[in-house]
């Protein structure tokens, strides 16, 4: 059951970034449909980077008080109707207000699985978890241009949302099904049940065979570490500050922080790509797609084994500390979280920083397309792999309310890449690609003193605001 409930995690992740990637290759026809300027399309893209940073602040408070199945349901019930509002529009206006109502539908659920893995998982399997789950998230900027690309250039834009509405329909069908509620708030550790408007449907089907089971299969799989004594089952109207709030602690902004700037590179890289490449290299839209699959596939290669390595080194702490981490759950508090997601998380930096140093100056010298291509896939394993390990950190802080905290980390990055996407071209078109990929490297690597900080920030010295698992 666990694996499951990741696997639906992973997957509800995906129509997040492959929402956002699979519009590309429709802007330039879109904006010749409804005879606007392109600077009009590309406010459509920046709007959709703001609601996708604002709407998870309302949907993570809410999925930590009432749960993660009705907060799921919720976002694709939004997501699937704008989807079919988009594919029919004709007017500039309504795309905006859509494109909006889509990302405030969507955007959510990379919180929600961030939450559902805080849930089912202990620390010490998290990473492996959290790095499954990321790697459906990641795989939208590999294979959502092209799959763009391809139902612009031969079904016209319009297919490109009805596309998004088919598979978001099959998804959603399962997951009204089979999906149980992992919240804490709702079934403690697994064995209190969870209201009874808040089930999967086959328990509805079959009564009596699930009727003395408990909600989740949480309870033997992840111990009694976050085990909650007395339910209170309430609706209540969620706050969208309550995520800001509970991540206000030195630890967390410094987290914070550090993931923005890595996404904020990662979108440098992201947006310079079709510009760079249609100068240098002359490419199509459907050929500049393809040429995302490189970094897509470094993301998913780190996604999977950055969630092995947090794992790794944090059950190493755990011996070295002589701790039983996996059976005591009382002495994963001696462990030094801090330090043992830090620990992975500064090679990772380095290694995206040197990568996007490296990009820089090979389009500079203008060398053949392989060497850029070969560059952006070490560029998604250093970058990629210091977003997941910095966000699972993030997590182990604030496993009361992971979806929360996790939304306030969305917001965070969110804001950096908007604003890394906004300066890039006028970057550019003043400095060159080699020197401002040189300055993009350096911000990057300004990030290592505040990992070096973080590991020397144990558990024992935290403030009270910041839960203890």
């Amino acid at each position: 059951m666990k694996r499951y409930i990741v696997f639906t995690a992973a997957g509800a992740g995906l129509f997040s970034s492959l929402s956002a990637q699979i519009y590309f290759p429709s802007l330039s026809v879109l904006a010749n449909d409804l005879n606007v300027s392109t600077s009009m399309i590309n406010l459509t893209v920046t709007s959709y980077m703001i609601f996708q940073g604002i709407a998870p602040m309302f949907i993570g408070s809410f999925a930590d008080q009432t749960g993660r199945r009705p907060a799921y349901i919720i976002c694709f019930v939004i997501y699937i109707a704008s989807n079919i509002g988009l594919a029919l529009q004709d007017s500039y206006a309504a795309l905006i207000i859509l494109r909006c109502m889509q990302a405030s539908g969507i955007s959510s659920t990379v919180a929600l699985s961030a939450a559902t893995v805080a849930d089912v998982a202990t620390k010490e399997e998290r990473g492996t978890y959290m790095g499954f789950t990321m790697a459906g998230n990641f795989m939208g900027p590999a294979i959502g241009p092209i799959i763009g690309g391809l139902l612009a250039q031969y079904l016209g834009w319009r297919s490109t949302f009805w596309f998004l509405v088919i598979a978001s329909g099959a998804f959603l069908l399962p997951l009204l099904f089979f999906l149980p509620e992992t919240a804490r708030n709702v079934v403690g550790d697994g064995t209190q049940p969870a209201q009874p408007w808040n089930r999967p449907f086959i328990q509805y089907l079959s009564p009596q065979k699930y009727a003395d089971r408990p909600a989740t299969s949480s309870s033997s799989e992840t111990g009694s570490e976050d085990s909650i004594q007395e339910i209170k089952h309430k609706l209540r109207f969620p706050n969208p500050l309550h995520p800001l709030k509970i991540v206000c602690h030195v630890n967390s902004i410094i987290v914070l922080a550090v993931t923005g700037v890595i996404m904020a590179g990662n979108m440098t890289v992201l947006s310079s790509i079709t510009s760079t490449y249609t100068d240098l290299y002359g490419l199509d839209e459907l050929e500049i797609g393809l040429c995302y699959i490189a970094m897509g596939c470094g993301s998913i290669v780190a996604s999977v084994s950055t969630g092995r390595m947090l794992d790794w080194n944090f059950k190493r702490m755990a011996a070295k500390n002589e701790s039983d981490a996996v059976t005591s759950g009382k002495q994963l508090q001696e462990v030094p979280v801090e330090k043992a997601r830090a620990m992975i998380t500064t090679p990772l930096v380095v290694l995206g920083s040197l990568t996007t140093l490296a990009f820089g100056w090979v389009l500079y010298y203008k060398a053949p397309l392989a060497a850029p291509e070969v560059i952006l896939f070490f560029v998604g394993i250093g970058q990629t792999g210091g977003f997941i390990s910095t966000s699972t950190l993030l997590v182990d802080l604030h496993s009361s309310n992971p979806a929360a905290a996790t939304a306030a980390n969305n917001f965070v990055r969110s804001l950096f890449s908007a604003g890394a996407s906004a300066v890039i071209d006028p970057m550019l078109a003043a400095m060159g690609r080699g020197w401002t990929f040189t300055l993009v490297a350096f911000v990057l690597l300004a990030t290592i003193p505040f990992l070096l900080l973080l590991c020397g920030m144990g558990r024992k010295k935290d403030a009270p605001n910041v839960e203890k698992q």
